[in-house]
């Protein structure tokens, strides 16, 4: 066991809480943007895909730098990335609170954010590593992971309340004070230093930005409806496979590489990581797809869509607390039970979807599907870099985090395009083959759904059909709700299917030796 592990300080509560606020600040941050949207538009004077654009921009500054934030943690130390980490985020709040221009949210909230992202969320992990070991290390992973799911469930309902009762500007300025609280608290934090080879692998480096900018980038065009999206995710998984060749000659010609590849000879952390992959697109999936149910289908406004969420977040919440206090058994049993449950869930609200006319209708379900999401955010990350000696820690935290990032992002957009694709098939197919409407009504909706397919409400449907003959509205009508009820349907089974191969993988987990705290003999040591 390493001396620094030998000497792992009790457990620090303020500091475990201090950890827990600053993960709920940067998983929040963008819920408040994507609820705020409209309201920004009005305050800024500019275009609603003016704001998408920033927020595109930020996820893809963040998940193409993450690689190199970890190493950066390396080179200039974990709690100065830290801290950093915390000012770049501080630096988007503030800017948000005051900007009158989108220029200044494109500069100091995408970028600088986003950097600030890929600094943070490496440092985070390995100083939790770092203060806290054993049981103590696994409870703060326990309540980081479960203040992020809190974050990513309550995140809509929050901001929406706080836009639409006061400003956005309040809500990031809400968020600048936590962050100031986070600040205020950085002297509990010991720094987890690295003595290793600080040359730079530049190359490795540039790689890593084309290989997860690329991916990234490609998906978020795709659920834009742009163009190239072929090119761009091809870039981006040429630009990985050129970065796994590359990072595996030079470790061979014994030459400072951005990250280890002799990481992924462990089976224990591959699995991990697997699993973080696949827990947060089942996390971004039921996340995009839940409230817009709630919202064009059961015609909720923001708040009431919060609350029927409720379920899922606090069952979330209460399982990641209890079993990180509490939970006993082997690790890969729990993370099993966690993708079963969660898979449970989501499978019983598929044939809720066409006959659930509240939201009460998903609350059993929800509960099963977080209280499977509780238990993986409580076990995977402690799973995965419990075994990792302090001075690798960067690096497969930063692997684990871009694997989360990537995730959740490929998650909320592959569903979300999904979803549109399904809709504009399945109301198409049923407008061409309806006996109610004639051809050249038949040609229209085909047409409008080419250039813009999305999900409308019933309500504001029958307001665009008010000059239409009743029987065609009427008919519009029928196909919508039960085209919806579709799209729907398909979209969840991309969560659906990451819990499926969540599932294949805790078997393979299961199969494995339990991963040894930092210092065993282990590959990562």
């Amino acid at each position: 066991m390493t001396g620094e592990s030998a000497a792992a300080p009790p457990f620090n509560r303020r500091l475990a809480l201090l950890l827990a606020m600053a993960m709920f600040v940067l998983v929040v941050d963008t819920s408040i943007m994507n609820v705020s949207i409209s309201a920004v538009v009005a305050e800024l004077d500019t275009t609603a895909s003016g704001v998408q654009g920033a927020i595109a921009l930020e996820a893809l500054v963040s998940a193409a730098f993450i690689l190199i934030g970890g190493k950066t943690g390396d080179l200039i130390g974990r709690k100065l990335a830290y801290i950093l980490g915390l000012l770049g985020y501080a630096v988007g709040a503030v800017a948000m609170t005051f900007a009158q221009s989108l220029t200044a949210v494109i500069i100091f909230w995408a970028v600088i954010g986003g950097i600030g992202a890929s600094l943070l969320l490496p440092s985070m992990q390995s100083l939790i590593h770092g203060n806290f070991a054993g049981g103590h290390q696994k409870r703060v992973y326990a309540l980081v992971g479960a203040s992020a799911a809190i974050a990513a469930a309550v995140g809509p309902l929050l901001g929406g309340f706080i836009t639409t009762f006061w400003s956005y500007r309040v809500a990031f300025a809400l968020e600048a004070v936590i962050i100031g609280v986070v600040l205020l608290g950085i002297g509990l934090v010991k720094d987890v230093k690295y003595t290793g080879d600080r040359s730079i692998d530049l190359v490795g480096a540039g790689l890593s930005v084309v290989g997860m900018g690329g991916v990234v980038l490609g998906i978020l065009v795709w659920q834009e409806g742009g163009g190239y999206v072929g090119l761009l995710i091809g870039l981006g998984v040429v630009a990985l496979g050129g970065l796994a060749w590359w990072l595996n000659a030079r470790k061979k010609k014994g030459k400072p590489v951005l990250l280890d590849p002799a990481l992924f000879s462990s089976k224990p952390f591959r699995t991990g990581v697997s699993g973080q992959l696949l827990q947060q697109i089942a996390l971004g999936g039921t996340m995009i797809v839940l409230p817009l149910y709630l919202q064009m289908v059961l015609e909720y406004d923001a708040l009431q869509a919060g609350l029927s969420i409720a379920p899922l977040s606090l069952s979330m919440f209460v399982v990641a607390i209890w079993v990180g206090r509490r939970g006993k058994g082997r690790p890969a049993n729990l993370i099993l039970l966690g993708f079963s449950l969660a898979l449970v869930g989501l499978v019983a609200i598929v044939p809720l979807v066409p006959i659930a006319d509240s939201g009460w209708y998903l609350a059993v379900p929800l509960v099963i599907a977080g209280s499977g999401l509780g238990l993986l955010v409580s076990q995977l990350n402690n799973y995965t870099l419990s075994p990792v000696s302090d001075e690798r820690v960067s690096e497969a935290a930063g692997v684990n985090s871009a694997a989360g990032s990537f995730g959740l992002s490929f998650g909320l957009a592959f569903a979300g395009a999904i979803m549109l694709a399904t809709l504009a098939s399945t109301f198409t197919s049923m407008a061409y083959s309806s006996t109610v409407l004639d051809a050249q009504q038949q040609e229209q909706v085909a047409t409008v759904l080419e250039e813009d397919a999305q999900l409308m409400s019933n309500s504001g449907l029958e307001e665009l059909l008010a000059d239409e003959p009743p029987e065609a509205a009427d008919e519009v009508i029928r196909i919508n709700t039960e085209a919806r009820h579709i799209a729907l349907q398909v979209a969840l089974l991309i969560p659906i299917l990451a819990t499926v191969l969540g599932v294949v993988n805790a078997l393979r987990m299961r199969r494995l030796p339990d991963p040894k705290p930092t210092g065993a003999e282990t590959l990562l040591a």
